[in-house]
């Protein structure tokens, strides 16, 4: 049986189904998510200057129990650890944010003494 006029344009329960430009809304949730990432990924911490991936790399450094006066390890395990436990998308941000917390050019106080090539302020 075949539905009848009405009973296509009535409204679920609850509310009304809007109609809306569907590249407004786009537009719209692409700001919304964009500045959602921006605050909270790539701006700094107010409180103490990091962002989240460097955070999380001190916090795993400080897992495996590096320090000041500790012997230097290798940087593939501070990625896997920092991997492992605090950021499991994949490795392709942590080694990059690892070599620029040693770099002196790059951060007003260096985190991390690099060892090796860490690179140089020519490129």
């Amino acid at each position: 049986m075949a539905e009848s006029d009405s009973t296509k344009n009535t409204p679920p329960k609850g509310g009304w189904i809007e109609k809306i430009n569907v590249a407004d809304e786009i537009k719209n949730s692409f700001l919304d998510y964009s500045m959602s990432v921006i605050i909270s990924r790539a701006l700094p911490d107010v409180r103490d200057g990091l962002k989240p991936s460097q955070r999380r790399i001190l916090y795993a450094m400080n897992d495996l129990g590096v320090g000041p006066s500790k012997k230097h390890i290798k940087c593939a395990k501070i990625v896997g650890e920092t991997m492992g436990n605090y950021h499991p998308h994949g490795d392709q941000a942590i080694y990059p944010t690892l070599v620029h917390m040693a770099q002196p050019w790059a951060m007003r106080d260096t985190l991390i003494e690099g060892q090796g090539n860490f690179g140089n302020i020519d490129g």
